[in-house]
């Protein structure tokens, strides 16, 4: 059981708030913009990407919690964090893939340094961040891919 649930539930819902803030400018364009974009015979459907965010937004929460509760969260996980939430201004508000490819890209950087630091502190809060790691992954290619085709 966790011994500081305020902290657990702080930690979860900043990392939820940089996905519902990433969803301002997701929404509206999803129906419209987005979807008169080619995309890749890759792409899954619209209505998984919110389910799988939530999931990686709460173990991140968890892994925020984790080191928070021992030391000072390195810089690095609020840094990723924030690119996190503007590739979504980026690519949907600014419909701008190609910029959000830049972004990603440094995002993906920005979570490998994480899951370093994380893992130092606390090994678990680093592995909780693996899954995040590989969807960013899928997510760079995915985006690249629709540069690509557009």
């Amino acid at each position: 059981m966790p011994k500081n649930i305020p902290k657990l539930i702080l930690s979860i819902g900043l990392c939820l708030g940089a996905g519902i803030m990433g969803s301002f400018f997701t929404v509206s364009a999803i129906p419209t913009w987005y979807q008169t974009l080619n995309k890749p015979i890759f792409s899954p459907p619209n209505w998984v990407f919110g389910p799988v965010w939530t999931i990686l937004y709460i173990l991140m929460g968890i892994s925020l919690y984790l080191v928070w509760t021992k030391k000072k969260v390195p810089t690095v996980f609020w840094i990723q964090l924030i690119l996190n939430a503007v590739w979504s201004v980026i690519f949907f508000g600014m419909r701008n893939p190609a910029l959000a490819l830049v972004d990603i890209i440094a995002l993906w950087i920005a979570i490998v340094l994480t899951i370093k630091a994380l893992y130092k502190i606390n090994k678990l809060a680093g592995n909780l961040l693996i899954p995040y790691l590989l969807w960013v992954s899928f997510a760079t290619v995915l985006n690249l891919a629709i540069i690509i085709l557009n």
